[in-house]
């Protein structure tokens, strides 16, 4: 098969296309051939060397959809033929409420999805929506599980609520974005840039403030009339402070993610005196990944940015290291000859 092969950790230029050994399944397995790919800002952590436990050679990747082409043994022979969306969030565990010792995240440290063909536990195939093209379908699985488990089981978000989403464009905070409206919240947003308050005031956001100005967290505390009840953040410790001056009291904020760093200086104060619950989310459970994606077969659709052949990979996480894309970036696959 052909496949994007990761072997020195650096720029863009280290995403190569080889000719790599076809995957074969194992007990409780699958091989998907692939029509679609998805980036996520973990890839370019990985590339860069900024994530744990990286392996190399290693083939990145972990949002995919395509078809089923082989199984293993124990595994329903109905499959092969079956055009899926593949559940990146590998081994969460028995319990719900957080991922057991054996978690890990499809693309690291087993072979991901930029590539031809890949290798899935049986259990992390769901059938693909009908309505949605490979590329819709292979935008969905890591940001719209995280943006779920995030928003409806951590914030347990109510029709009616106004939530405030930071970093509105990223992959994650554009599905958060989606599901609230769909659910029912009013939605306001943060970004560093205008033209992508204006692309999410277009899919339905009520305003929005540019976190590069002075002032931004004013400007949100108008425009929600008090403060958001949630907040979704990916920012970490740049955002965190003023997260807690304008979420209204008895708020809840929701983080996944720390792309401004991990430390933050917090004022505890704030946090008892308005009785906010602060919630981390990671990923998320296979009940929450099908939950999510049946919102897809209810008409949602998600958003991209733009699309790449798998031969430009390199040139995909260009655009992803710039920042500028609103919604996902995502490899189209041809299928072979």
């Amino acid at each position: 098969m052909q496949a994007i092969v990761l072997r020195e950790l650096g720029g863009p230029e280290r995403l190569v296309l080889e000719t790599a050994a076809d995957p074969a399944p194992g007990p409780g397995e699958a091989v998907v051939r692939l029509r679609a790919a998805a980036l996520n800002r973990r890839d370019a952590w990985i590339r860069q060397g900024q994530y744990a436990g990286i392996r190399l050679p290693i083939i990145l990747g972990s949002d995919g959809a395509g078809e089923v082409t082989a199984v293993g043994e124990g595994v329903d022979r109905a499959w092969p033929g079956t055009a899926v969306v593949i559940n990146p969030s590998l081994e969460w565990g028995p319990d719900s409420r957080a991922q057991g010792p054996s978690f890990r995240i499809l693309g690291l440290p087993d072979h991901g999805t930029y590539a031809e063909l890949v290798k899935v536990p049986a259990a992390n195939l769901y059938r693909k929506p009908a309505s949605l093209s490979w590329e819709a379908a292979a935008a969905i699985p890591l940001a719209g599980l995280t943006a779920y488990r995030a928003l409806v089981t951590r914030a347990r978000l109510q029709p009616g609520e106004t939530v405030l989403v930071t970093g509105v464009g990223g992959g994650v905070a554009t599905f958060v974005l989606l599901f609230a409206l769909h659910l029912g919240a009013r939605v306001v947003v943060t970004s560093g840039s205008d033209a992508k308050i204006a692309r999410a005031r277009e899919l339905g956001a009520a305003g929005g403030a540019n976190y590069r100005l002075d002032g931004w967290g004013q400007a949100i505390a108008r425009l929600t009339d008090g403060g958001p009840d949630v907040i979704v953040d990916s920012a970490g410790r740049e955002a965190f402070p003023t997260l807690l001056e304008v979420v209204r009291p008895g708020g809840r904020i929701v983080t996944f993610g720390a792309t401004t760093g991990s430390a933050s200086t917090v004022e505890v104060r704030r946090v008892f005196w308005k009785q906010v619950d602060i919630l981390g989310s990671t990923m998320g459970t296979p009940e929450e990944f099908s939950s999510m994606l049946a919102l897809f077969d209810r008409g949602l659709e998600p958003v991209i940015d733009r699309t790449f052949p798998l031969a430009a990979a390199a040139d995909a996480h260009r655009r992803m290291d710039q920042a500028d894309q609103f919604g996902k970036l995502v490899l189209t696959i041809q299928p072979q000859a």
